[in-house]
């Protein structure tokens, strides 16, 4: 059998060229964004010299030229940039722990500040407590205090029992000696200690104040204070 024959025809492989009118225009066009893209953002270019600007067009029509190296410049061009982007975000970051850092360190002088002043305060008053006598909560020989006499005796020394108990004392006046038991800094406490005396049979138990250690009379310790009102008892459950 006789074998099909292809129809057509082979076509002859053609090149085409670019009017030069074109390529002239896509040539200045490659030459301007080459300059632009030198130059762009900044006003380095209207800086120059003429020399230096005539240089920069020759290296512009160069790379106009040669698309490879062109696209290379604009390839490292964009990774500069981006790098420089980078690294302005990376300076703004640490600016920012900067300015926070600072701002904690303020914050800790402050406290450190206030601490000492706190602690110089704390040194003053502990050198006023130093200073200052102590007191005795069982001290009774300052101010007014009232006792319970419970009676008057001749011939009768207890002084051997004054010492060292503050709650049981007496003194001679008119050849007697005077026993009292008890010490209180409020008087209804010690007329209420009065009154159990005198249910245990102690009748002529009453109170005689002092001051500073010496005995006086009972109006002039107790103004306002034998006239006002008792405190009110509660009543028995």
């Amino acid at each position: 059998m006789n074998k099909p024959r292809l129809l057509g025809r082979t076509r002859s492989r053609q090149t085409f060229k670019l009017p030069k009118t074109k390529s002239k225009n896509m040539k200045t066009r490659v030459l301007f964004l080459c300059l632009a893209l030198i130059f762009s953002g900044t006003q380095v270019f209207a800086q120059l010299s003429k020399k230096e600007k005539k240089e920069w067009k020759k290296k512009a029509k160069e790379y106009a030229k040669n698309p490879a190296n062109f696209k290379t410049f604009v390839e490292a061009k964009q990774t500069a940039d981006s790098q420089v982007n980078t690294l302005t975000t990376q300076v703004n970051q640490l600016k920012s722990s900067v300015s926070d850092k600072d701002a904690k360190i303020a914050e800790l002088e402050d406290q450190i500040s206030r601490m000492r002043g706190d602690l110089t305060s704390a040194k003053a008053e502990l050198a006023k407590l130093n200073e200052a006598p102590t007191k005795n909560s069982m001290d009774f020989s300052k101010g007014v205090v009232f006792k319970v006499q419970i009676g008057a005796f001749k011939n009768k020394d207890l002084s051997k029992y004054f010492e060292n108990n503050p709650n049981f004392g007496g003194e001679v006046a008119n050849g007697e000696q005077k026993l009292t038991i008890g010490i209180f800094r409020d008087y209804w406490e010690a007329d209420t200690f009065k009154k159990y005396m005198r249910e245990m049979g102690v009748s002529d138990a009453w109170i005689v104040p002092y001051r500073d250690g010496q005995r006086v009379e009972i109006k002039d310790v107790l103004e306002g204070v034998v006239d006002g009102k008792a405190p009110t008892k509660k009543p028995a459950k």
